[in-house]
């Protein structure tokens, strides 16, 4: 299991960087992305990570199913192509041989398994002294996000859109390695959406409509192809409700 000294860890490393600013008084300081599979057998343990960190302020912990352990008898129920890109993205940004799981990825500028937790403080640590130069991101009502003025990596920054169930929800494996096991998930990715480039100067970006109610909405303003995070800001829906696929 995670242990309780990671949660420590994160949230005071996390106080220590730059307060970007979102709509609806969130304002998080940092996002965690966890890449995981109900067909992984060693999966689990992680996906108690982003639970533990689903009601923070300090961070966005999101949970992105991937596809391609589907083979193995059992199809993800929340898996889709693109959060399997995702993950290839930072698989060659960090000079992986491929991809895997569990894996988490802190701010795009560092990555471990989600089983190693010492690595993952470490790493935290570290991305927390990193120099940074903040963008503001600010919601203008639920159709328009802008983001500021700042400075923009070389080619400009990608600016992603990111709506997850913050719902609590528990799928029971029927086939696979994890056949019987009840897998447990919370601010699981429903949609990722790329909204455009940012180069540094005040811009404003489409929120397109949502194709389910009560996700919340997460913005990443991200160095390209998978890149360092240099912006977030989040928006919750009005009012999270349990849910059960």
């Amino acid at each position: 299991m995670i242990a309780s000294s990671l949660k420590i860890s994160l949230a005071a490393t996390f106080l220590a960087l730059t307060t970007l600013v979102a709509g609806a008084g969130e304002r998080p300081r940092g996002v965690i992305e966890l890449f995981t599979s109900q067909g992984c057998s060693s999966c689990p343990p992680a996906d108690a990570l982003i639970k533990t960190y689903a009601d923070t302020h300090e961070v966005i912990a999101l949970s992105y199913a991937v596809d391609y352990w589907d083979y193995l008898g059992w199809p993800d129920t929340f898996a889709k192509p693109e959060f399997t890109e995702r993950q290839k993205a930072y698989e060659a940004r960090f000079a992986l041989r491929e991809p895997y799981t569990p894996q988490v990825v802190i701010d795009g500028r560092a990555q471990a398994g989600g089983l190693q937790t010492d690595k993952v403080e470490k790493l935290i640590d570290q991305a927390a002294a990193a120099p940074r130069r903040p963008v503001d991101i600010a919601f203008i009502g639920g159709r328009r996000v802008d983001v500021g003025s700042g400075v923009a990596p070389k080619g400009g920054a990608e600016v992603w859109l990111v709506r997850y169930d913050p719902r609590e929800q528990d799928v029971v494996v029927k086939k696979g390695d994890n056949r019987g096991q009840t897998v447990e998930h919370i601010n699981v990715v429903r949609e990722i959406h790329k909204l455009g480039l940012w180069r540094g100067r005040p811009a404003a970006y489409r929120i397109p409509a949502a194709r389910e109610d009560g996700l919340a909405v997460a913005i990443l303003v991200q160095g390209p192809r998978g890149g360092k995070v240099i912006g977030v800001g989040r928006m919750k829906p009005a009012a999270p409700r349990s849910a059960n696929p």
